[in-house]
């Protein structure tokens, strides 16, 4: 990985996670040495790109907010960027996109410079900072009311608004996939909300790496086979693999 690379990597990291990073851990996850990070923080720090702390550092102009989403997004990083990157390759020229709220879909956004002309409509609060920065982006955030723990917009306002729109694509994240190819997420206004996305869209694509596979989730809404695609990861057990290819076409991205 080269060096400008590598620094925008770290700053796409800080953007996510909106907590404070250290030099250790950042050496780990992009395997260099820690000098070699202390001196991509000291560039990325004069260009005013990030927050240097001790020991650390932080996105600059953003507040480093400790919070369930946030520990979501850091979680697997890596799996989901990778997933993010394919499923922007899947978006159609002059597309009208609707993006959900999870800690995989949300790298979407990152991936989506240059590809337009689009309409992008999500509920996603996280997602808007990327997408805003682009200038052949038409951005809706859809309304509702705030969830913290997810940092997006939900509920039955939510819901209404998603009924009188149609959508080209749309990406769904989910919280844990089934042996029967059940798709779970951890609240019914959850569930509700992803249903009346997958109503509305004509293609539908489904994100979520292979970890999801040993995950719980409680409210099911729906199954892989409302799906056309499903981007993941490799590492689903080669049985598993072979039996949700019955129900949904899989592409694994690999990072």
């Amino acid at each position: 990985m080269n060096p400008d690379t590598r620094r925008s990597e770290i700053v796409g990291l800080l953007r996510a996670i909106q907590t404070e990073i250290r030099v250790d851990a950042l050496a780990e996850m992009l395997k260099v040495s820690p000098l070699t990070i202390r001196r991509d923080l000291d560039i990325l720090a004069a260009e005013a790109r990030i927050i240097r702390t001790h020991g650390g550092c932080l996105a600059a102009g953003r507040a480093a907010l400790e919070s369930g989403y946030h520990a979501k997004v850091a979680h697997n990083f890596r799996l989901k960027q990778a997933i993010g990157k394919a499923a922007a390759e899947e978006v159609p020229a002059n597309g009208i996109v609707l993006i959900n709220d999870g800690s995989t879909t949300f790298h979407i956004a990152a991936h989506l410079q240059g590809r337009g002309p689009l309409t992008v409509y999500t509920n996603s609060l996280a997602a808007v900072t990327d997408l805003a920065q682009c200038p052949d982006i038409a951005l809706y955030v859809i309304g509702g009311r705030y969830n913290g723990a997810l940092y997006s917009l939900q509920g039955s306002l939510t819901e209404r608004v998603l009924e009188s729109l149609r959508f080209d694509i749309c990406f769904i994240g989910a919280d844990s996939i089934t042996p029967e190819g059940l798709c779970m997420v951890n609240s019914p206004e959850e569930a509700g909300l992803t249903q009346a996305m997958l109503r509305n869209s004509h293609r539908r694509i489904l994100l979520a790496d292979h970890t999801k596979c040993a995950q719980q989730g409680h409210f099911a809404f729906g199954s892989l086979a409302d799906f056309q695609l499903w981007i993941t990861t490799p590492g689903i057990a080669p049985e598993s693999l072979e039996a949700y290819r019955t129900m949904v076409t899989i592409k694994e991205a690999v990072g």
